[in-house]
């Protein structure tokens, strides 16, 4: 009964690992660490309305009416030049495209980039290496799109001291009847960007155009992710019906995303570790979604996937104008903030099915931060209020293994003494156990518990923004990202081996090596976790040996 107990606590311990090790990223749309598939190659999908199609509003499978193509659904216009209009503020560095109108470059001033930390993170962008684009058009009769060149109305480019906003507006030239006029409003501290489009029918016959707004990029993961940790990258739409609806790109190249196809309201989202991009739309605005792949001819790899939110404009009179409101949100996941800009956005950062646990998990350590004011302390601060918490049930466990290793010589030597009879062997170990009033499986059950609170935890520590760039103490510049120096993964597999040190070791010569070397190969893969999350495990396990240490002394167990 010993070997099961140890066998079954390593099973316990190694099945927490694959979680947040493998299955774990799996679950977020991540191809698998063991025995990964081939990668496909990604030719770039067709759109699903073809560019001539588009003009006319024919629907997409489903009923969904596709955007035109991220290419070619109508000529720019030759009589306006096209170019590239650069505006910043205290938090943006923003570039925007005359054709369109569209936004084709977002750097995040107060986030440095993770492989470059003298430069500010850049979330869209459209380069030779990426593409990441947030743009609007008019379909349903050859009417200004997002491949409309537009007219850059003059105007500041820079949010000076003591300004609150800053407009950069765009005027389309009339075609098909209709002008379109976008006007992006950006403020002070903000990473919502309110977006006017102003539908103006300059012909002599009503138009009853559609407005689209869409998310494209390609499908690469994005740069300087650690080795073990990755987390979702995909498309997101939200509805009050069916909520967060997520795919990844490789479901939305086989045509397996699963959302709901019409809303009276929510959003639409691309989504990556740490970052998001949205666009928001008004509740009672009614509106059709879709994801597909679309062919942009980029040269960029397994470039690109777009989702979309198309809503109808009723008639629009000669000589009359439309105007809809909405926000382009481009910038980190803070989960507070994002709370407060449309129902369900928080969730883009996210928790996957621990979120009933990992939101109050947050909340706490979002809590401890604003009384502590350190990432770090806050962390180790969090792990001592939950072994608090699991004081009881971890001292259960621990006295059940401090007992399990008081009587270890008794078994070690009747099991050499049986070693030919395992028949007597098992009634003699259970003889033992009653006569000791020791449970073999008494230390599991608490551990069983505990696993899905430390998994929660685990993934508020990897998802929160809050962690990039932020310091501890000495050379913990970034908790982030890993410990330049490794004193941590070393701190961890030391407090690791103690922990073995301090369980009781298994009569199985065989498992009693594993019960060694099973810390060591797990301790590997510490070396590329990020600093808070080592920092949690070693908070942890200290805690944990000195509870273990402090009821072996009181049970006189060496």
């Amino acid at each position: 009964m010993n070997d099961i107990r140890r066998t079954i606590l390593w099973v316990i311990f190694g099945f927490s690992m694959v979680l947040l090790w493998d299955k774990w990223q799996i679950h977020n749309g991540n191809k698998p660490l063991f025995f990964p598939s081939a990668q496909q190659s990604a030719p770039a999908a067709s759109a699903s309305v073809p560019a001539a199609a588009a003009s006319s509003a024919a629907p997409a499978a489903g009923g969904v009416a596709a955007a035109p193509a991220a290419a070619g659904a109508s000529a720019p216009v030759a009589s306006l030049p096209r170019e590239r209009v650069d505006v910043s503020t205290d938090v943006y560095k923003l570039s925007f495209d005359s054709e369109g109108g569209s936004l084709v470059k977002a750097e995040l001033l107060q986030y440095p980039d993770p492989e470059d930390k003298t430069q500010p993170f850049t979330l869209l962008d459209n380069s030779h290496a990426r593409v990441y684009l947030a743009q609007t058009g008019l379909i349903g009769g050859g009417f200004p799109n997002h491949k409309t060149v537009m007219h850059v109305v003059p105007g500041p480019r820079a949010l000076a001291d003591g300004q609150d906003q800053l407009a950069v507006r765009f005027e389309s030239p009339d075609l098909g009847g209709v002008k379109l006029v976008k006007t992006y409003t950006l403020r002070r501290g903000a990473y919502d960007i309110a977006v006017q489009q102003e539908v103006i029918n300059t012909g002599t016959a009503p138009v009853s155009p559609q407005l689209y707004f869409q998310l494209v990029r390609d499908g690469n993961k994005p740069a300087g992710g650690a080795a073990f940790t990755s987390t979702f990258t995909g498309a997101a739409v939200y509805t009050s019906d069916k909520k967060y609806q997520k795919a990844d790109f490789a479901d939305i190249k086989k045509n397996k995303e699963d959302i709901q196809k019409q809303a009276s309201d929510g959003y639409i989202a691309m989504v990556q570790h740490y970052f998001a991009s949205a666009w928001l739309l008004g509740d009672g605005i009614s509106r059709e979604l879709s994801m597909d792949g679309v062919d942009i001819g980029a040269s960029v790899p397994d470039c690109c996937y777009r989702v979309s939110m198309i809503t109808p404009l009723s008639d629009i009179a000669p000589g009359a104008s439309k105007t809809v409101e909405a926000r382009l949100y481009v910038g980190p996941e803070e989960e507070k903030k994002l709370e407060l800009l449309t129902p369900g956005l928080e969730l883009v950062k996210d928790y996957g099915h621990l979120t009933i646990l990992a939101k109050p998990l947050y909340w706490l350590l979002d809590k401890l931060h604003g009384f502590i004011g350190n990432w770090g302390w806050s962390i180790m601060a969090l792990v001592v209020l939950l072994k608090a918490a699991f004081f009881w049930l971890n001292a259960k466990a621990y006295a059940s293994m401090a007992k399990m290793k008081a009587i270890n010589p008794k078994i070690t030597e009747m099991r050499e003494r049986l070693k030919d009879k395992p028949q007597q062997m098992q009634q003699e170990m259970m003889r033992i156990y009653r006569e000791e009033k020791v449970n073999p499986m008494g230390g599991c059950l608490p551990i069983v518990i505990q696993i899905p609170v430390f998994i929660a935890l685990y993934t508020v520590l990897s998802s929160s923004v809050e962690m990039s760039n932020a310091p501890w103490i000495g050379w913990i510049h970034d908790l982030s990202v890993k410990d330049p120096l490794y004193i941590l993964p070393v701190v961890m597999t030391c407090t690791s081996l103690l922990q073995t040190w301090l369980n009781p070791t298994p009569p199985d010569p065989m498992q009693a090596k594993m019960m060694w070397i099973m810390p060591l190969v797990f301790s590997v893969m510490f070396f590329s976790f990020p600093a808070g999350l080592v920092l949690y495990w070693i908070t942890n396990n200290v805690l944990s040996i000195a509870q273990q240490w402090l009821i072996n002394k009181r049970l006189g167990v060496n």
